[in-house]
């Protein structure tokens, strides 16, 4: 019976190769998908943009090409990745370069667009779209001037499409993060666009491989203790039947381990609706899935459901949304904390007398609970030291350039043991997030395919 490898290669934009480059070595796959973007990987996009035209990419592309390229023309394994980012043509030119570069030729590499809508929003409101916030119905207008960039989330049909065409590589812009790695079970196994419990394990799969190790014990919160192999661990593998069935595992060779509890873990990340898991391609119930152990670092995933996909696509959108200013500084102990809650009364105090009004004031307690927040232990007058975080969102940079001043002379004039400046940088902007849903036929009718090669 025919069945599909498909191995994971990336959950972040910088994440590690060295397993990605370890599965095409010896995990005898035949395709390769990497899920590069977050919300806050296109903001940090759009900056790089905003300084170099031709930027908007993910950097580490370059690096991943070179990795890997060899075992694309030694292999025939196919790389599919988001990494385009703000400017999937851009990617596709450096892949171009790199592949001339290493003296590699007879290479397909597509791209697709059309993800980007920023400059169709007149178009869509023209249209009668509404184009208010998706939680909170709010009206785009006080916004719609600072937007820095728009696009939607797209699906794994392009993708195919480019498959099609004969592609040995696949770059996009903004798909969801599972799209690369359904398309190439769409392409081999021609399932059908209305086979929804075949599409919704293959976007099921694409969800516990699109975080690289976190199917494979990486970020584990069972017995993380026993794992052996971190150093170098490796990332997921699943072997995909017609049927929609599979088995995820890895390479043996790398660190790590597959479980059902290592599984689960990743399987309930970030599933708002575990019976209505919505992406452009299927909506995903999971709610009759099973998971068996059926060997070592082999968890067999059974019972996936789908439901028709639905009519809108959702668009995330970055606008400027002022300036960031932040201070850290460490106190020790005795009365560690004491001292921080002490420092943070004095800003306070301080900004009121000089009219310093700032839109927001953030005060965290680094090693008490920056991370755990109101779930922080009682016991904070035995902490060794503490770390006090102060940061403030002003509409201007040189509001927020302000704010660290205050600091500097509270190493002699406050509490004592103030020392550990950190994180003193100077003002950022910052971007906030708009989401919205459209028609999906309004972005679909703009999405290009198209081929270059070497």
């Amino acid at each position: 019976m025919k069945t599909v490898r498909i191995g994971a290669a990336q959950g972040f934009y910088g994440d590690t190769i060295e397993p990605a480059v370890a599965t095409a070595e010896k995990g005898n796959v035949q395709y390769i998908c990497f899920d590069a973007l977050a919300e806050l990987t296109m903001a940090i996009l759009v900056k790089d943009k905003r300084k170099n035209e031709n930027a908007g990419f993910t950097k580490d592309i370059s690096v991943q090409m070179k990795a890997l390229l060899p075992y694309v023309k030694d292999k025939g394994i196919k790389l599919l990745t988001n990494g385009g980012g703000i400017n999937p043509i851009g990617a596709q030119q450096e892949i171009l370069r790199v592949a001339r570069e290493m003296g590699i030729k007879d290479l397909k590499v597509a791209v697709v667009t059309g993800d980007n809508v920023l400059d169709r929003i007149p178009e869509f409101e023209e249209k009668g779209y509404s184009l208010n916030h998706l939680d909170t119905d709010e009206s785009i207008d006080h916004i719609k001037e600072k937007l820095e960039f728009a696009n939607a989330y797209i699906g794994a049909q392009p993708i195919v499409r480019a498959l099609e065409a004969g592609a040995d590589i696949v770059v996009t812009g903004r798909t969801t993060d599972t799209a690369q790695f359904l398309a190439p079970l769409i392409y081999e196994f021609d399932w059908g666009q209305e086979e929804w419990d075949k599409l919704a394990s293959g976007v099921f799969m694409g969800h516990l491989l699109e975080c690289s190790a976190q199917s494979t014990g990486g970020n584990f919160s069972g017995n993380w203790q026993d794992i052996e192999g971190f150093d170098q661990i490796g990332y997921p593998i699943a072997e995909v039947s017609r049927n929609g069935e599979f088995i995820v595992s890895k390479v043996e060779e790398r660190g790590g381990l597959v479980t059902v509890d290592t599984v689960k873990e990743q399987m309930l990340y970030e599933i708002h609706d575990p019976s209505a898991y919505l992406t452009p391609d299927v909506i995903v119930d999971l709610t009759n899935v099973r998971l068996e152990n059926v060997g070592p670092n082999q968890v067999k995933v059974t019972g996936t459901r789908g439901k028709p996909r639905p009519d809108t696509l959702k668009v995330v959108m970055g606008y400027e949304n002022g300036y960031a200013g932040q201070v850290i500084v460490g106190f020790s102990w005795p009365d560690a904390m004491l001292k921080a809650k002490k420092v943070d009364e004095i800003i306070r105090i301080q900004l009121e007398r000089k009219g310093l009004n700032y839109e927001e004031i953030r005060t965290d307690f680094m090693g008490y609970n920056s991370l755990s927040g109101p779930l922080a232990h009682e016991n904070e007058s035995e902490l060794n030291e503490v770390y006090l975080r102060m940061a403030v969102k002003a509409k201007t940079k040189q509001e927020a350039g302000l704010f660290s001043r205050l600091f500097p002379p509270l190493a002699l004039n406050g509490p004592p043991s103030m020392s550990g400046f950190s994180g003193n940088t100077a003002p950022r902007a910052l971007l906030g997030m708009w989401a919205t849903l459209l028609p999906r036929e309004e972005v679909e009718k703009q999405i290009k395919v198209e081929i270059a090669e070497v």
